[in-house]
């Protein structure tokens, strides 16, 4: 025995695809392989629930090496990223001081949000007062009429205190992009000036390799609901339409490519967020090369045979963890949504990262909620070690053909924008902000009706939890969004895109409920069937907490009759009965009688028998496909 070696290629004979599909058939029993198993998305592409080797044949990605053109495994040697903290700056002396704070604590990479007033020689020196430029990245958010003159103080502010022996060590970026104003504020900006803006920075900041001065802010794209392959699409379009300006305009074609940044949100959709990712990389690459722009260092090795320069190729990521998810009840589930967001973000290779706090859909963060959104990240790369392997989902034969998806998907978005006239062309006229909406309708479609699940929020809430003593504000919507600086026409002309958050009118339901100062009860009729009711019972309690109702579950009766006894006894507004669809035809009769107009009664289920319990008079029934949230509305007008 100890001789006897194993082959598992002998002992594991080869499976082909077709018999593994006739075993999943055999144990579907008849039901419809494509409804019960493929998913579709809301790109249009369909997930099948197994991938095999063969799915990933000819695929050239698969041959790519880490940091190699076109870059669709990485743009760097190492998987290390920036962790970044933004702060807004009211006072210098304290933005200065909660800088070194954080930096102290973990981040390495700080972005600032400026007031144009406060910008001098003066504010940038007490501003960076004691910080190494050399070692953290340092990102700025100012009015976009500030960006060149910010530039040149920063230049005069890193050659004056000795950090600009080497250049090429100072990173970071100034959050300049006019087309994300007009999506923001709907200003009417004009082409020309959107093109001698860009055009303006990208040579002022020349002096400074690598910092990227013009902002591609998928975020806000991402922020109104846009998919995932919407907004990769979109983002390239809006990339190419910055690029393609400026080297119209003149400017050498791989400075204008270097100056670039894209700044995306990252989503739930766990895999499809990793192969977004992989797929910008890949694009992006593909559109710069197609500009050829040409090296100007003959020792560069990545130049080679032809000399164009592919580092111009490089897409610098930025992600940020989404609005859309954030939830104000049960809001530490918002900790575990953005986790998962961050290492979607991380495993894909982006340069830096910003993770939410936890609470700030209901409040100003505090320093307790900042911290944890830091070490977030912290233990990503201390515990998790994510920042040493680069690109680990390569080869996935699922993954692999996500990215080629999504690709495909973004692709046809981008030729048809461009076909259009172009981004700028496009937001001018509305199409993008209808096209993100009509998506974002849909997902909150899903959101009411449980297709797509907040946790705490439209599935398993806290049936205990109150929110209105906690709410310092309004929401998140504006939270990143740009001051009113006078840019431009005053007058809206552009239509805008608002954040919005997909638990947003569920909260307004349940928090309608918590200002009425009364709160209905729902009891549990239980009977019958014992793994019926016990089920039933526990998607009615499930569902009727979602809007801040009392909760009275029972183990189970005897007779309708001492149920409905129990049920007045306890001063029940609605009486949910929960058993199997068979004895339902008996019991809900009976209920309903002995209830009158006492309380309304609720049956658990869509029974067969349905149609004849509402000619009976009996019209709320429950069940897997109600529209959850247009339900809970019609309750709440009824008994707030």
């Amino acid at each position: 025995m100890a001789d006897k070696k194993l082959n598992l290629l002998a002992d594991f004979p080869a499976i082909t695809t077709e018999q593994w599909l006739d075993v999943v058939t055999k144990d579907l029993k008849g039901a419809d392989f494509e409804r019960k198993l493929v998913w579709r998305t809301n790109e249009g592409f369909k997930v099948q629930p197994f991938y095999r080797a063969e799915d990933i044949e000819g695929l050239k990605t698969t041959e790519v090496k880490p940091a190699a053109y076109p870059y669709v495994r990485s743009t760097k040697p190492c998987n290390d990223w920036f962790v970044r903290q933004d702060i807004k700056v009211e006072d210098v002396a304290e933005a200065n001081k909660k800088a070194l704070d954080v930096l102290n604590r973990g981040a390495t990479s700080l972005g600032f949000r400026l007031k144009k007033a406060d910008l001098s020689p003066e504010f940038i020196a007490a501003l960076l007062k004691d910080i190494v430029p050399t070692a953290v990245e340092l990102n700025f958010h100012i009015c976009q009429s500030k960006g060149v003159e910010l530039v040149q103080i920063l230049t005069d502010y890193y050659k004056a205190n000795g950090f600009y022996t080497d250049p090429t060590k100072l990173v970071g970026s100034i959050n300049v992009d006019p087309i994300n104003r007009m999506l923001c504020k709907g200003k009417d900006l004009d082409k020309v000036f959107v093109v001698d803006l860009v055009k303006s920075i990208t040579l002022a900041a020349a002096a400074l390799p690598f910092y990227r001065v013009v902002g591609v802010n998928a975020t806000t794209l991402n922020n109104a609901g846009a998919f995932c392959a919407q907004e990769l699409g979109y983002a390239l379009a809006w990339g190419n339409e910055y690029l393609s300006s400026m080297i119209g305009a003149g400017v050498d074609k791989a400075l204008a490519a270097k100056k670039i940044k894209f700044n995306f949100g990252v989503g739930s959709n766990y895999f499809m967020e990793i192969a977004k990712f992989r797929a910008a990389r890949l694009l992006w690459a593909q559109i710069v090369m197609a500009y050829e722009p040409k090296c100007s260092r003959e020792e560069c090795p990545n130049n080679k045979p032809d000399g164009l320069c592919r580092c111009a190729a490089k897409m610098r990521i930025h992600a940020e963890t989404s609005q859309f998810n954030m939830t104000v009840f049960d809001a530490n589930v918002n900790m575990l949504r953005s986790q998962t967001e961050a290492m979607s973000a991380t495993i894909a290779g982006v340069d830096s990262l910003t993770v939410l706090p936890y609470d700030i859909s209901y409040k100003q963060p505090d320093e307790f909620s900042e911290r944890i959104a830091r070490n977030q990240q912290l233990l990503l790369k201390e515990e998790s070690h994510f920042n040493k392997v680069i690109d680990p989902s390569a080869g996935s034969y699922y993954i692999e053909t996500l990215t080629k998806e999504i690709a495909e998907q973004a692709w046809n978005i981008f030729l048809k924008v461009e076909d259009e006239g172009g981004f700028f062309a496009n937001v001018k006229s509305g199409m993008v902000q209808e096209a993100i909406k009509i998506t974002a309708a849909n997902r909150l479609r899903d959101v009411s009706s449980r297709k797509e699940i907040l946790l705490g929020t439209n599935q398993f809430p806290n049936f205990t939890e109150t929110a209105l003593e906690k709410i310092e504000e309004k929401g998140i919507c504006g939270a990143h969004r740009d001051s009113d600086c006078g840019c431009g026409s005053e007058t809206v002309f552009v239509e805008t895109l608002e954040p919005i958050r997909a638990g947003k009118e569920f909260e307004e339901l349940r928090l309608a409920t918590e200002k009425s100062g009364k709160t209905p009860k729902v009891f549990m009729l239980t009977i019958g069937n014992l793994a019926m009711r016990l089920a039933r019972a526990q998607f009615s309690s499930n569902f009727f907490a979602c809007a801040g109702y009392e909760i009275i579950d029972n183990l189970g009766f005897e007779t309708v009759e001492k149920g409905v006894e129990a049920a007045l006894e306890a001063k029940a507004d609605v009486v949910v009965l929960c058993s199997s669809d068979d004895e339902y035809a008996a019991f809900a009769p009976e209920a309903f009688a002995l209830l009158k107009d006492k309380a309304i009664l609720v049956v658990a289920g869509a029974p067969a028998c349905m149609d004849e319990l509402k000619a009976q008079g009996i019209e709320h029934f429950i069940h897997v496909r109600s529209n959850v949230l247009d339900t809970l509305k019609g309750f709440n007008a009824r008994l707030l």
